[in-house]
This record gives C-alpha cells, sequence and structure tokens, in this order.
C-alpha cells in the first residue's frame, strides 16, 4: 500500500468490557492526533447481545433455567490524510488483551 492512495482509514474496534474499550480508542485518537493527522471518532455503534438459556436439571425440574449473556460493544474510528508516522505509532501502540482491533483502507 502506498500512502499517496491511502486518503482514510477506518479502525473497527470490539470488546465486551466497555472500559476496556474506550481506554483504547482514547489511546488510538492520542496516537494519530501526535502523528499530525485527524481521527473522527470514536463513533459507538449498537451493542450486540446474545442470550443463552441452560437447563440446570436435565430430568427433574424441566422449568429450572440458568439465562446468560455475553454484550458485545463496537467502536469506530475514522484517520483521514493519514501520514508514514500515523501508521508506526498504531503499529506500537499497546492495547489491552480481549479488544479486537480492525484496519481497513477505505
Amino acid at each position: 500500500m502506498t500512502l499517496a492512495k491511502l486518503q482514510r482509514l477506518r479502525i473497527s474496534l470490539k470488546a465486551y468490557e466497555s472500559r476496556n474499550l474506550d481506554l483504547a480508542c482514547i489511546k488510538i485518537v492520542d496516537a494519530v492526533k501526535a502523528s499530525g493527522s485527524k481521527a473522527v471518532g470514536p463513533i459507538p455503534l449498537p451493542t450486540t447481545l446474545r442470550r443463552y438459556c441452560l437447563l440446570t436439571s436435565p430430568h427433574v425440574n424441566k422449568k429450572a433455567r440458568d439465562h446468560f449473556e455475553i454484550r458485545t460493544h463496537k467502536r469506530i474510528i475514522d484517520v483521514y490524510k493519514p501520514l508514514n508516522s500515523t501508521l508506526e505509532n498504531l503499529k506500537h501502540l499497546e492495547i489491552l488483551p480481549g479488544i479486537d482491533l480492525e484496519v481497513k483502507n477505505i
């Protein structure tokens, strides 16, 4: 990828913990602004819920069930006109485990 063709980077983040996700967004925005590029975001996307229903005892108490849910929080950060220093700052950034980070060229 040559930098002349890059007009915008889209960084999408996913995590189960919203606090860790917000801290990672702050680190990314600070790293982008330190390199001189413009960052827009973080833009929160709708949280997806996955609910599970489990039987507590399979034979005797059929109506006794446990309900669990997993919430996936999502954010998007757009970087306009990224520079070489922007990409280097993003490569050397330390992000907490449990955060899925994806960078796309748009």
